[in-house]
């Protein structure tokens, strides 16, 4: 378990949404953070604003990453890295185009990888550290309109068990959060409807709280814990009535116009 008073701590996606929320958390607990953002103005503007450290970061390249990890860990070891950056798509999985679905993997799962493979050897070393993996809801059911999406955040889950096995006893943590939507730029222009929708400051308070805890696996709210086994019992054509109900009619709806500015931004530079 790390104590965050006085811990150093690496956020990835830090900029804005889940990621600046969990840096003002963690700054508040008394954490030297370091966000980490391809949009380096907006990192140094959140940086100014919470009293954090910034550094470029594409979390698809390697020698970024090693950049980011590398100048957090210049004046001591990294204690915690909260491998939080990821972008959705939106749409028939048929429409969308081949090369951003790919890179939509690569952000949202390769990037964990890697940020964890870089970051894994000096904590194993200390016998300590403590690893955020931010999953989603539609990490524990399938979500239509969202595929790829679904896919990768099902792929963290299933990467931080496996590797949660393989660090038992070794003093290093895992733990995956599985949040709810949550309002910030990443659902803008999304048809929501019943689903349950959460403040970005209420999953950074759980991505905090999980270095003390060190629990596996976090859903936010944590009453949704159970939501994953429905898409197993459940038979298919009820379970797909039950989604259209929750989600309406057209299941994973959303406006363009509202959501180009987001993707004006995440797009590729």
């Amino acid at each position: 378990m790390i104590e965050l008073d006085g811990a150093r701590v690496c956020v990835t996606g830090g900029a804005r949404g889940i990621g600046r929320a969990t840096a003002a958390e963690l700054a508040e607990r008394g954490a030297t953070v370091w966000i980490g953002d391809r949009d380096l103005a907006a990192a140094q503007e959140t940086a100014e604003a919470l009293g954090v450290h910034a550094h470029h970061l594409d979390v698809t390249d390697e020698a970024s990453f090693r950049d980011f990890l590398g100048a957090a860990s210049a004046d001591g070891p990294i204690d915690m890295l909260v491998n939080n950056a990821g972008i959705q798509l939106m749409g028939r999985f048929v429409d969308q185009d081949l090369g951003a679905l790919q890179r939509e993997l690569a952000i949202n799962l390769g990037a964990v990888l890697t940020g964890t493979h870089l970051a894994l050897p000096a904590m194993l070393l200390r016998r300590r550290g403590h690893i955020v993996n931010v999953s989603s809801m539609a990490g524990k059911i399938t979500t239509p309109g969202i595929a790829t999406y679904s896919a990768s955040k099902f792929g963290v889950v299933a990467f931080s068990r496996a590797l949660r096995a393989e660090l038992a006893g070794t003093g290093v943590t895992v733990t995956t959060i599985m949040p709810a939507a949550t309002r910030t730029d990443l659902t803008s222009g999304v048809l929501l409807r019943l689903q349950p929708t959460l403040e970005p400051e209420t999953v950074a308070a759980a991505i905090a709280d999980s270095a003390a805890h060190g629990r596996g696996e976090v859903t936010v709210p944590r009453y949704l814990a159970p939501i994953g086994l429905l898409e197993e019992l459940i038979p298919a054509p009820l379970m797909w009535q039950l989604k259209r109900f929750v989600g309406g009619a057209d299941y994973g709806a959303y406006d363009p116009a509202q959501r180009q500015a987001y993707l004006d931004r995440t797009g590729p530079s």
